[in-house]
């Protein structure tokens, strides 16, 4: 009896904590997209270290798979546009791609900037920002799996489809999800079966009537929104009932972020 005592006492410590963790996570504010990617090279340990330095309250990036299997950060299918390589991400080894540089077309003093294993990425930020995971690879368990045994549950959430969201809660059913089925169809249709499908989060690409927006915000929906075109823009989407607008060159939007006391 003691020891069955002791051990509720432990969970019940454990769960305080993990919601005082929670509870000091960002209400609202910006989404780094791809982390700072206007200065500094996007979907990159740096670039998210310098979005959270800004005031990011939610960092994104782009989880994909190498050949070998490997979960990386890199948003298109091809390593072309942001790396000095070429290539399908597929048709590349982890080694392959690890030996790529993925600051340099940045600028000189970002060269020899590695691209980041989903491992690195989630090491790279704090415990209290949002950090939203855009999913392109297969096997979306074991994102989620290493989410858990990073112990980010708390904050990390899963922006994927509706079948990825029902295998991935399946797994863990603590896993948060950010709804990004139809996005650019019916948008109450998209608001209305977020609500059904009791997802966390979801993405808007254009807003919502206002009773739409409230009923997100009363089924304790975080509204994700991309994106913010300039600091204006994103003030009117905080006004609007937006929780954390998406933005390129976060450096364009610290000291907007600040004005707002985010």
């Amino acid at each position: 009896m003691k020891h069955f005592l002791l051990v509720l006492i432990i969970l019940l410590i454990c769960l305080q904590s993990l919601q005082g963790v929670e509870e000091k996570l960002p209400m609202c504010g910006m989404s780094a997209h791809r982390g700072e990617n206007g200065i500094f090279p996007e979907n990159t340990v740096i670039g998210f270290r310098e979005a959270v330095r800004l005031g990011a309250a939610q960092v994104e990036f782009d989880v994909r798979r190498t050949k070998d299997n490997r979960l990386i950060i890199m948003h298109d299918t091809t390593v072309d546009r942001t790396i000095n390589g070429t290539g399908q991400t597929t048709d590349l080894t982890f080694e392959e791609i690890r030996k790529l540089d993925a600051g340099i077309k940045k600028g000189e003093r970002f060269s020899g900037t590695p691209i980041p294993t989903f491992e690195e990425a989630l090491d790279s930020l704090p415990q209290n920002v949002w950090i939203n995971v855009h999913v392109y690879a297969s096997n979306p368990v074991e994102i989620a799996t290493i989410i858990i045994e990073k112990k980010r549950e708390h904050q990390a959430f899963m922006a994927c489809n509706r079948n990825v969201a029902l295998e991935v809660k399946k797994a863990y059913p603590q896993i948060k999800i950010c709804n990004m089925e139809r996005q650019d169809g019916n948008i109450s249709q998209y608001i209305r079966e977020t609500i059904e499908w009791k997802c966390e989060f979801l993405q808007l690409v254009k807003l919502g009537m206002p009773e739409e927006m409230k009923a997100l915000k009363d089924a304790g929906v975080r509204i994700n929104y991309f994106y913010a075109r300039n600091p204006k823009h994103f003030k009117e989407l905080i006004e609007a009932g937006v929780d954390f607008p998406l933005v390129n060159r976060a450096t364009d939007f610290a000291e907007t972020v600040k004005e707002l006391g985010f």
